[in-house]
């Protein structure tokens, strides 16, 4: 592929080792998309995925997943799914979070700066989008 993959990213790369759980359109169309991604596009996810980390590390210390700060974690991660997803939906979106929590290769990436972020993220998920855990 013609982009390094960096950040967040790196946990959607993983669906593609384990494909029989996910469905196989999606990971086509995530694949193209990743094929196809321009400089511009690169540099503005690289961003969004910073300030998602950056926010989410902030706010992680209060506990407070309804937060003000806890739901613009949400709102910026649900702009980086929607960079790669064809459509948002609450319902995936909040289905995604309950995966990086079940998945540990998911759990890890947000948990190897402070365990509990990955549930944190999720609740803070779940609260944005209406969904119950």
């Amino acid at each position: 592929m013609k982009h390094h993959y960096i950040g967040l990213l790196g946990q959607v790369i993983t669906l593609f080792e384990d494909r029989e759980k996910y469905d196989e359109e999606i990971i086509g169309n995530l694949n193209k998309k990743l094929k196809n991604m321009t400089q511009e596009e690169h540099d503005t996810i690289t961003r969004l995925t910073d300030e998602v980390l950056e926010t989410l590390h902030a706010v992680f210390k209060t506990g407070d997943a309804a937060g003000e700060l806890a739901q613009k974690a949400a709102a910026l991660h649900r702009q980086w799914v929607s960079f790669y997803w064809d459509s948002y939906s609450k319902e995936a979106h909040a289905g995604l979070m309950q995966m990086y929590v079940n998945d540990e290769r998911f759990t890890v990436y947000y948990d190897k700066v402070q365990p509990g972020m990955a549930k944190f993220l999720r609740d803070a998920v779940f609260i944005y989008t209406g969904m119950k855990k």
